[in-house]
């Protein structure tokens, strides 16, 4: 019997949402059954197997809801493979200080969970992002920016539907 993943988000614009769709796609054409579904729609994790688990990052975090879901789910978390993944717009060069500020996006999280993978994807920033750090009319001055590479975004997931067979079957 195959074993479903649960891909859950944490956005607030929708671009990490279309990350976790991509992954979730990877992740069927890999051979996994697979849900899909925003973290404030996540009521049990007693149906699956292994969780990827993304959010947006806002001012250097994850959103309240995401990590709202990992302390109240910290347990179940604890007995099943788990990757996270972050969507972000800053720190995108692969110099030692943006992979170190990348890498606290976690550090809320990680110390409550042992994943077995992180992911980190540069995003998107339209008006509607700008709207939170603007007034409302500069908002309209802002070009969008959509810094996503979706090739990076498949890799990953398929790298860790290979880490999740591999858990799996150990369990």
């Amino acid at each position: 019997m195959k074993q479903s993943i649960l891909v859950t988000y944490a956005t607030n614009y929708g671009s990490t949402q279309e990350v976790a769709e991509v992954i979730a796609e990877t992740l069927r054409e890999e051979g996994h059954l697979v849900d899909v579904l925003p973290v404030t729609a996540v009521s049990s994790l007693d149906d699956y197997s292994a969780i990827i688990l993304g959010s947006a990052v806002n001012y250097g975090k994850w959103l309240p809801d995401a990590i709202e879901f990992v302390q109240a789910n910290t347990e179940a978390l604890k007995r099943m493979p788990v990757a996270l993944f972050c969507v972000h717009i800053q720190n995108t060069a692969n110099d030692a200080q943006s992979r170190q500020k990348r890498h606290a996006y976690l550090d809320e999280v990680r110390p409550l969970l042992s994943p077995i993978a992180e992911g980190y994807f540069a995003g998107k920033f339209d008006r509607n992002g700008s709207k939170l750090l603007l007034p409302n009319w500069m908002s309209f001055f802002i070009p969008p920016i959509d810094l996503r590479k979706w090739n990076k975004v498949r890799a990953w997931a398929v790298d860790v539907s290979k880490m999740l067979v591999t858990q799996l079957e150990a369990l």
